[in-house]
């Protein structure tokens, strides 16, 4: 049992007979009344972000999670196929739990998966990744203007605003979980 004293940002609890992760959480202390917590959570199966206060030193079920490092196998239509690294098992996770960050993952890469209760549940993308460019307009020389950006598709498919002076072929960091440009690689 987690009492509402003891929230962390990223732990996951069960309420209501299904799993949230707390995004973020505040302590209040009113000069009248007693003491509750604001807390912004997310659903783990339905993915909905929802705003809940609790009073304070209320108890809740704790839920057991694990993050491993996974390997990346494929795409296969309505399921994503992974393999874990350490014992070769594979196992698919459904596409729409995994579909904000599929454009960002190429084939036998490496990736953490977030595991609850001892099964998988989503995958974590990292700070970073470096993919190449597959096809964007040439940059006009000239057309600078301080931050002119044109779109880019990458070799996963996803599209990137990127600076002008980025051509097919280059190698670029791209931001997965914002979907932005960072710099070259």
């Amino acid at each position: 049992m987690v009492s509402t004293n003891q929230f962390r940002n990223g732990m996951h609890i069960q309420l209501d007979g299904s799993v949230w992760r707390i995004l973020e959480f505040q302590h209040v202390k009113p000069g009248k009344g007693g003491a509750f917590v604001r807390s912004r959570l997310r659903g783990l199966d339905s993915g909905a972000v929802v705003d809940k206060t609790f009073r304070a030193g209320e108890k809740f079920q704790r839920v057991h999670t694990e993050v491993k490092d996974v390997q990346y196998l494929y795409d296969a239509g309505d399921e994503v196929v992974f393999m874990d690294t350490e014992t070769y098992e594979q196992f698919s996770l459904g596409r729409d739990t995994v579909a904000d960050a599929l454009p960002y993952l190429e084939p036998s890469s490496t990736v953490q998966v977030l595991w609850v209760d001892g099964r998988p549940v989503g995958v974590q993308l990292p700070a970073s990744v470096e993919l190449a460019v597959a096809q964007t307009e040439p940059g006009v020389r000239g057309d600078t203007v301080s931050n002119v950006t044109k779109p880019a598709t990458l070799e996963t498919g996803a599209v990137v605003q990127v600076p002008l002076f980025v051509n097919i072929g280059d190698r670029i960091k791209v931001d997965p979980r914002e979907g932005r440009y960072i710099s070259r690689a």
